[in-house]
This record gives C-alpha cells, structure tokens and sequence, in this order.
C-alpha cells in the first residue's frame, strides 16, 4: 500500500475521511467554526479524538487551495491511502454485481462527480487504469464530497485484459455510445454487469470497444450532441438502483 501522505480540503470530504475508520488521518486544519461544525456533525462520536488538530485561519488555509482555486471550507486534512481492493477477490462468489470501468477518463473533477454517483445509487465498485487515477488530487476528492470513502476503487494495469477476465467469469460489458444500438432503459439489467464509459473527448479506445458485449446510448434531444459523463453516469445509475428496488 502507498503509504505517502496527501492534503483533501473541503468540509465533506474531510469529514468522512475522519468517519472511514480504514482511513488513517494524519493531522487536521480546522478554523474554531468548522472544529465545532464537526462536533455539531457527530455529537456521540469525538471524531477529532486521536487526530492532530492544529487551528488556523481562513487566509492561512488558503495556501492548501489557492493554486487548484478550491474553496477549504475551512477544512484541510493530511491523509494515507486506503488499502487497494483486488477485484479478483471482491467478485469471488458474488452475484448481482455492477461495476463501472473508465476507459480513458483522467479529469479528476469529472471522476469525482461519477464517483459520488456511485456511491449514491450502489454501484458496487470502479474499475479505472492505475495511471489514470489522480488518487491524491484535492479536486478529485472536493468533487467527490466524501463519497470517495464508500465505493471500492480498483486500479488495474491494462482495461482491456481486466475485461477480457471479467468476461470470462460471466460478466456482460455494456459500452456507452451515443452511436449505441438500443437505449440502456430497454435492457434487461440482470447477473453481473460492466458499465464501460469513455473519455468525453473521444469516446472509448476502439480496441477496448471491442470488449463490449453491446453498444447502448442513452436517448438524449438530437440537438445536444452529448452529456458531461457524470450526468449520464448519474442517469444510468439511478435507473439501475431503482429495478433493482423494484424487484
């Protein structure tokens, strides 16, 4: 495990990193208002208890988030990683599994969007290629609002043979393409399924498309030539988390 530590900012995401007990917080950096904020949070649990807490200012904060032209909410936390999930053994005798894989996606705003609806609506985890993971950016974890805590992120070396083992262990991959040949609220969303996105720019790498068992699109205006990934991945999850309500 990675074990350099990073600065978050942001109320949310350093409030539930102070709630993850798998996530080792190292020092906290906390305006008076925002230390009693987080006992107004949590007021039967100290979540500052065991923690290094240093007060300082709203301008003495700024200089965690000034060159990303963040706001700190008067939050700063200096964090570990978690321990990486191996996909191979969180899919070992599971059934009903859904999973993302982000095919070419490295903006860190746009991951942590897609990352906090994930975690919203059950996905039960995010395949993503390990060096397209900016797993220490404070945009990232401002935009994934704690979220990030929740949802199981793991980081593989090639998209494509990761695909080609899931498939082999009856999984279906679904690729989104705004050229897909059914529109994904026509699918019968049943046993293990990849939801597979690409980049907004350019789409899914042609090679990898190969992979997908099916090209689905979601039906949009034909005026609008596509949607931000995170709102289309914010539809298809909650279409997805309400069948699987439903039945």
């Amino acid at each position: 495990m990675n074990k350099s530590p990073f600065f978050i900012i942001g109320q949310h995401a350093v409030i539930e990193a102070l709630r993850n007990p798998k996530r080792k917080v190292l020092r906290v950096f906390l305006t008076e208002e925002s230390k009693k904020n987080i006992h107004r949070k949590s007021p039967k649990k100290n979540l500052l208890n065991n923690v290094k807490v240093y007060f300082k200012t709203k301008k003495e904060l700024d200089k965690y988030s000034n060159r990303e032209n963040l706001l700190h909410q008067g939050y700063v936390a200096e964090i570990e990683h978690l321990e990486k999930p191996i996909l191979k053994d969180f899919i070992k005798g599971k059934k009903e599994i859904t999973l993302v894989c982000l095919d070419g996606v490295s903006d860190p705003r746009n991951i942590g969007s897609l990352i906090r609806c994930a975690a919203s609506f059950g996905i039960n985890g995010i395949i993503i290629k390990e060096r397209h993971f900016p797993n220490e950016s404070k945009l990232l974890y401002k935009a994934a609002s704690g979220s990030i805590e929740y949802i199981n992120i793991f980081e593989v070396s090639n998209i494509n043979s990761t695909l080609k083992n899931l498939k082999e262990k009856n999984f279906w991959v679904y690729g989104f393409d705004g050229n897909g040949d059914n529109d994904f609220t026509n699918i019968n969303w049943q046993g293990n399924n990849i939801l597979l996105f690409g980049s907004e720019g350019s789409g899914m790498h042609e090679h990898t498309s190969k992979y997908a068992d099916f090209l689905v699109k979601i039906d949009i205006d034909k005026k609008i030539e596509s949607l931000n990934i995170s709102n289309s991945a914010a539809i298809v999850f909650h279409h997805l988390n309400y069948l699987k309500k439903k039945s």
